[in-house]
């Protein structure tokens, strides 16, 4: 089933994240706010652990928003997503949960690691060729599954407002927050937690945190429009792209106040540091938020890094707490 592509999307009201916030309840973790057990960082770090949903991410929040707002008929031939893994996992959680169909379009990049989750969510996967499957998130379309409910993983006006609930949770539970520091995939995560952020308390800031072999939000921030640029694939598989897709560029300009760049090097350093100070295991984009703060690059104050996920695989976390960069 083909989504209106010229659907123009825009900031949900706090009203409208308030009423999502009670809708994902029903199946959402409201995950704990705690502070990062390091002294001698330049701000005091507090980590919103999204890592601790049923599904290991946040997905689960504005997948479950998105399909709650579907009339039952539109589903009963199924739904299918594009997604590395993550968005994945949401879409099939929800679609077991209504007993319906569920496929996810995935690169060929996508890691091993996370397609069995798929499978055992009852979903299954098709592998496309990256730039096929790239086209899939501009098109929000593909025609072998044209009697199906496509559910976009970032660009979707209820999943944007369903993580949007996360900002709303991190202000009610740290309302003197100076920054937050979301991971940067589409555009998704950051612009709802900061609709949130931005209606309730103003002052605070909002900065995407991207991985350097893959910052396209930096480079078109830069240049003052979306631009291209080249995508390394990394262990860091959540977040980065090729380019900052162009109906994301309006939300993203109006409400991040940057992004913060830091490298491969630096996020494993991260993952092994929350495991090590706070036994929190994070996936490479779940841990690239802390790394930017811990280098400083969000100021300081009570800067909160969102976790987003820890959907990584036991062989590169255990080369990282070994010291290496899977």
């Amino acid at each position: 089933m083909r989504v209106d592509a010229s659907t123009v999307l825009r900031l949900p009201s706090l009203e409208e994240i308030r009423t999502a916030a009670r809708r994902v309840s029903e199946w959402a973790v409201r995950t704990p706010l705690v502070r990062l057990n390091v002294d001698d960082s330049p701000a005091e770090v507090y980590l919103k652990l999204e890592n601790l949903q049923p599904i290991g991410s946040f997905k689960i929040r504005g997948a479950g928003n998105a399909l709650a707002q579907v009339d039952s008929a539109v589903l009963t031939s199924g739904v299918y997503t594009a997604s590395a893994g993550n968005m994945a996992q949401g879409v099939a959680w929800h679609a077991r949960r209504l007993g319906i169909a569920c496929t996810a379009l995935v690169p060929k990049t996508a890691p091993e690691a996370k397609l069995p989750a798929i499978n055992r969510l009852g979903a299954d996967f098709v592998k496309l060729p990256f730039d096929e499957w790239w086209r899939v998130m501009i098109d929000r379309f593909h025609p072998d599954f044209s009697d199906r409910l496509f559910v976009h993983p970032f660009a979707d006006q209820a999943v944007i407002t369903g993580n949007g609930t996360i900002g709303l949770e991190i202000i009610e539970d740290l309302p003197d927050v100076t920054a937050v520091v979301v991971p940067y995939g589409g555009g998704g995560l950051s612009t709802g937690i900061a609709a949130a952020v931005k209606a309730a308390r103003p002052g605070t800031k909002v900065f995407a945190a991207e991985v350097e072999t893959a910052a396209p939000l930096a480079a078109s921030l830069a240049a003052g429009s979306p631009m291209n640029v080249d995508y390394t694939p990394t262990f860091v598989d959540g977040i980065g792209g090729k380019s900052v897709f162009e109906f994301m560029w309006p939300l993203v300009t109006e409400v991040l106040d940057g992004s913060l760049t830091v490298s491969v090097e630096e996020t494993a350093a991260a993952v092994r540091l929350l495991v090590e100070r706070n036994r929190v295991v994070a996936e490479g984009a779940g841990a690239a938020s802390v790394a930017a703060a811990l280098k400083g690059l969000a100021g300081s104050g009570s800067i909160v890094a969102v976790v987003s996920g820890g959907n990584i695989d036991a062989a590169k976390l255990a080369a990282i707490l070994n010291g290496e960069v899977p």
